[in-house]
């Protein structure tokens, strides 16, 4: 059985001119694609009026609770005790984020109790993606 999880969230999106705005999120993680987490976004938030997804590893995340993570799209790292950073980098530009740290921690200790750090089913990912990359070839 696949199990989803959502868990709404505050953050707040740091401007050039260092003003904190205060975005909504929902962080979202599905036991049929486990190595990931996902932060939606609503449309109002989008300079293009529709609604944003970011997916990263869910191993990021963690990193990043504890230390500075990641090395392409997505960094992510604490800002003291209570904070987390989370920079998104798009064609578009860079988006820097800050979110209350035990909120991440609890979404992510859920997302454990669903799956299991080590236990994801590496097969059903490389199969879903080879099927993806190769189609009914």
């Amino acid at each position: 059985m696949d199990i989803t999880l959502e868990q709404s969230v505050l953050a707040r999106l740091i401007t050039a001119e260092d003003q904190e705005l205060p975005v909504s999120a929902t962080l979202r993680y599905a036991s049929d694609d486990p190595f990931a987490v996902h932060v939606d976004f609503p449309p109002e938030v989008s300079l293009a009026g529709d609604g944003a997804t970011w997916t990263f590893a869910r191993a990021l995340l963690e990193e990043g609770l504890d230390g500075p993570a990641g090395t392409g799209d997505v960094h992510i790292w604490p800002c003291g005790p209570e904070r987390t950073v989370v920079e998104l980098h798009s064609p578009f530009g860079m988006a820097l984020l800050q979110f209350d740290t035990p909120p991440l921690h609890r979404f992510l200790l859920r997302s454990y109790a669903v799956v299991a750090a080590g236990r994801e089913d590496v097969g059903a990912a490389v199969d879903e993606g080879l099927q993806a990359l190769l189609g009914n070839v």
